[in-house]
């Protein structure tokens, strides 16, 4: 396969895209962005996820977020090990844990979140983690697990960017890193994450990046629209563009074990 864009996050079973997924996709691609990381959050957007996955020739993950880690049924990991038998299925999660909502108990959370990534162990896949406000708790129970995986929508401080690279660990990029108010903390650790270990991502349809002009009226994010993150990760690490795109090809690649 040529070397194009990859966004690793886009929510495509959210209900904002539910009267447009093709032309959705088809916009990607007219940009350049030719595969997609199409996120589970919950047994239901899981299995939409491969089904989206599998009609469109894209990638997907399987995995319960920890705001539904309250609400994981008897069987969910017997449910998520299913998913993830499929070829198009690369990593578990997004798991992790999130203590700036705390939608779930805090022990809740980390069970669940334990239990995933077990089951990432036992399916040898790499793991797709959400981290808010946890980071101290999140490196803790890392520690006690061998796992590879990236970090999805980093927002974190330098110590957890720099503990996260330490246990080996990518990290992904979102708008966030465009954001002229909330963004400058980010913006200065770009410089500090290797060529090798970055990812980009949208979030889609969230943090649709504050660059873009002029911006939709939906103010709903693409997979279209990376090329505004890239440019931003291009300018902060002083590369260019092709060479940004060839570097995180190559690392989803050797991530995800995509031929």
């Amino acid at each position: 396969m040529p070397v194009t864009w990859v966004d690793i996050a886009v929510n495509l079973s959210n209900h904002q895209f539910a009267d447009d997924v093709a032309d959705v996709i088809a916009r990607a691609k007219q940009a350049d962005v030719h595969d997609m990381l199409l996120v589970g959050c919950d047994e239901d957007s899981s299995r939409a996820a491969l089904e989206f996955a599998q009609q469109y020739q894209l990638h997907c993950t399987a995995g319960v977020h920890p705001h539904d880690a309250k609400s994981v049924s008897e069987h969910y990991l017997d449910v998520l090990e299913s998913l993830l038998k499929a070829p198009q299925c690369l990593a578990v999660g997004e798991c992790g844990l999130d203590f700036n909502r705390d939608f779930s108990p805090r022990p809740v959370q980390q069970q669940v979140l334990s239990e995933q990534l077990a089951l990432a162990a036992k399916l040898d896949l790499p793991v797709y983690l959400h981290d808010r406000d946890a980071s101290e708790t999140l490196l803790a129970i890392l520690k006690e697990h061998n796992v590879r995986g990236v970090l999805h929508c980093f927002t974190g401080d330098q110590d957890a960017l720099e503990r996260y690279l330490d246990l080996g660990l990518y990290i992904g990029i979102t708008g966030w890193v465009c954001d002229e108010r909330r963004g400058q903390a980010l913006q200065a650790q770009i410089p500090l994450i290797p060529d090798d270990r970055i990812l980009l991502e949208t979030d889609a349809p969230f943090l649709i990046p504050r660059t873009l002009t002029p911006k939709p009226k939906s103010r709903r994010n693409e997979p279209a629209y990376l090329i505004e993150v890239a440019k931003q990760v291009a300018l902060l690490k002083n590369i260019s563009l092709d060479d940004l795109k060839t570097q995180c090809y190559d690392n989803f690649v050797k991530l995800f074990g995509v031929a």
